[in-house]
């Protein structure tokens, strides 16, 4: 088989194109910022929020909110390794349908362990899109409602007792559930398909088959190890080998100096085409860009610093990327009438890195509306 021979280089530009990392989209095309890179993981708000704001000129914090909640082109719901995301609105029946292809996670497990029967467990399965609607209800509403349908008091104080709402996502993978506005510090949930108005359904494998697609589209090339990680965490290795081997006709073997992998075939050209612009970018905590990488982390950031990026309980720091190699990381905090950016480089940038970084905060600044210090931390 002939392998092609690609440079770091060239996948970084095609992954910083794919991203919207540059160039950045329009503020009207926002969508495809969350629709390449295969959904904005938001475990924390407002990290989610910047990094839309990092590959779109001109959006805001206040944008990213009427999207989900005033438009509802955007949706937020558990997703890739049941974690919280931010998923293209006409697109969620694609997710849900590609997620029932094979179960990863044993969720009856987390009902078991507290005393719920199979059978409780699949009245539940049933009752959620039975009870909810388009209108918001609050965790503690659909749990007394779901409890007293199936007839099981003791299921109502057991989905209230994580705050982590682990309970709640084996529905929202099944597309039954995904969350409101809150209602103060109070979360929401409606059903997806009566809250954004529409829901086609897909067929389950070609849906997964296209996931991997866009998966290898926005941070191929890639290993099936690689797409198993971002989908679900590693769990499903074997069935990631499988469905590579489905779509190994749309696929080339690649190797990206030294390193083995595969890539759409369609990505090849233009991805051999494309050099880096010096780009400077300052990507917000769990961003999409850092989290689809496979492990060949070596070239894209030195073993040294790896602890840093990625840390314990799951933890990914924010990072300076610099022509798609991550050479910082970075944090900010808000007090009073301004922010304070503080920058931690890994080694000594250069002064044409150290304007990049300026710019990126002056566009944070204009993101945040608020004063912006930036305080830089060199090797």
């Amino acid at each position: 088989m002939t392998v092609k021979s690609l440079k770091w280089h060239q996948v970084n530009a095609w992954r910083l194109s794919q991203h919207g990392l540059s160039p950045r989209l329009k503020r009207q095309d926002y969508v495809k910022a969350v629709t390449r890179t295969g959904g904005i993981q938001a475990q924390v708000m407002s990290a989610a929020e910047w990094a839309l704001g990092a590959r779109v000129d001109g959006l805001t914090p206040q944008d990213v909110q009427a999207a989900l909640w005033q438009e509802r082109t955007l949706v937020k719901t558990w997703a890739m390794r049941a974690t919280l995301h931010l998923i293209t609105a006409s697109e969620l029946p694609l997710y849900a349908a590609a997620r029932s292809t094979y179960e990863a996670r044993n969720w009856l497990k987390y009902f078991t362990y507290y005393g719920i029967t199979p059978a409780q467990y699949e009245a539940f399965l049933a009752a959620v899109p039975q009870i909810l609607g388009s209108e918001p209800m609050t965790r503690e509403q659909l749990a007394a409602a779901v409890a007293k349908h199936i007839g099981a008091p003791e299921l109502g104080r057991l989905l209230l007792s994580s705050s982590w709402g682990s309970l709640w996502k084996p529905s929202a993978w099944r597309g039954d559930l995904c969350f409101g506005p809150n209602q103060g510090r109070n979360v929401t949930f409606v059903r997806p398909s009566q809250w954004i108005g529409q829901w086609q359904p897909v067929e389950p494998y070609p849906a997964l088959q296209e996931m991997a697609r866009r998966y290898l589209r926005a941070y191929g090339p890639a290993t099936p190890g690689d797409f198993a990680r971002w989908w679900d965490g590693g769990a499903g290795i074997g069935p990631a080998r499988k469905l590579f081997q489905s779509i190994e006709d749309e696929l080339e073997a690649v190797e990206v100096e030294g390193w083995r992998a595969v890539a759409l075939r369609t990505t090849l050209e233009p991805m051999q085409r494309l050099a880096t612009t010096a780009a400077v970018r300052l990507l917000p905590l769990f961003d999409a860009y850092v989290l689809g990488l496979g492990r060949a982390l070596e070239p894209l950031l030195p073993k040294a610093y790896v602890s840093q990026v990625f840390r314990p309980q799951g933890w990914i720091s924010a990072v300076v990327l610099v022509d798609g190699y991550m050479k910082g990381v970075w944090e900010y905090q808000s007090r009073r009438a301004q922010t304070i950016v503080k920058v931690q480089m890994f080694s000594t940038p250069t002064a044409a890195v150290r304007r990049g970084i300026e710019a990126e905060a002056e566009r944070l600044s204009a993101f945040l509306n608020t004063k912006v210090v930036l305080e830089k931390e060199d090797h």
